[in-house]
């Protein structure tokens, strides 16, 4: 897919998918609507396939490959998620998926992708040493390279996520997401401009990672640096093609404390039984941190995973 997908491309990757993911449920608590006077609705992607959001777009990715190109295999570069998505994507297809993990990812995201069949080449945990492991393998196996966000088909993967909940909920006023690489901000903004004039997509990214809000605000890319956050899914900076889709049809991006992540996570966990990673509580998060914005709306939270390490919750 060469060109920004429209809303009819993304209706299109949504058949294309259908039979290969679930489509996830959406869960309220009366105590966070309380507590921020609000109707708030959770698009649950930690109960996707593969444990988050990340599934739709590898699978619209490696579908859309051509006979040709998807003969042997796929490579891609993740801290996580996103390798688990293409290893049990590329495992559904039949072909080999290869891997470039950094050698810190959580013990819970290497373990999926070789329970998926990935193999897994590790790196040090640095942004361009993937890349650059990434572009070696590419050179070497010959297979395509499907990147974690910066691609049009990941994006129009990704924006089925909030084109189902805009189908199970009506008349939402506000849709909140996560924003690391921006292919679910992206992907969901896509989808609301598409579907209604009226709703406000909001980006919710770490303080300690916050790429994505001075670029909005600069009007240009910012590369990150050195984020420092426990939201492990959100550490890479904005795409190319990412950042211009987020800056013309985002309203705002929301900064939150590492505090109010981990009281986001935990407050999940306890009142609504869900497990979700710190990257989905920082879409949260603002409801807790900055109520008083949101009252008496109709927001739309998605909850992008739920894939982490049980010995390492951060409150322990």
């Amino acid at each position: 897919m060469l060109t920004c997908p429209d809303y009819e491309v993304i209706l299109q990757s949504a058949k294309r998918i259908k039979p290969f993911i679930h489509r996830t449920p959406v869960l309220t608590c009366q105590t966070i609507n309380d507590m921020c006077s609000s109707e708030v609705f959770f698009k649950c992607e930690n109960f996707q396939k593969a444990g988050s959001f990340k599934y739709r777009g590898a699978t619209n990715a490696v579908l859309s490959l051509s006979e040709t190109e998807a003969r042997t295999g796929v490579i891609t570069q993740s801290s996580g998620n996103h390798a688990a998505a293409i290893a049990l994507a590329a495992k559904r297809k039949g072909i080999k998926a290869f891997i470039v993990m950094p050698s810190n990812a959580a013990k819970a995201k290497i373990s999926a992708v070789r329970t998926y069949g990935g193999e897994i080449h590790f790196c040090e945990p640095t942004i361009s040493s993937r890349e650059e492991l990434a572009d070696r393998l590419v050179r070497e196996k010959g297979f395509p390279l499907i990147p974690p966000y910066n691609d049009y088909r990941i994006i129009a993967g990704q924006a089925t996520a909030a084109l189902e909940l805009l189908e199970q909920v009506n008349n939402l006023d506000i849709i909140i997401a996560p924003v690391g690489g921006g292919g679910l901000l992206s992907g969901t903004a896509l989808t609301a401009s598409g579907c209604s004039q009226k709703i406000q997509v909001f980006g919710a990214e770490p303080q300690g990672a916050d790429d994505a809000q001075r670029s909005f605000i600069a009007g240009k890319l910012i590369p990150q640096t050195a984020p420092n956050t426990i939201a492990d899914g959100l550490l890479t900076s904005l795409g190319s093609l990412t950042f211009p889709i987020i800056q013309k049809y985002v309203h705002d991006i929301e900064l939150v404390s590492e505090d109010s992540i981990i009281t986001a996570m935990r407050f999940v966990f306890e009142r609504m039984k869900i497990v979700i990673e710190p990257s989905s509580a920082v879409a949260v998060a603002p409801l807790i941190e900055q109520r008083g914005k949101f009252e008496g709306k109709r927001i739309g939270v998605i909850l992008s995973g739920g894939n982490i390490d049980l010995d390492r919750l951060p409150w322990m």
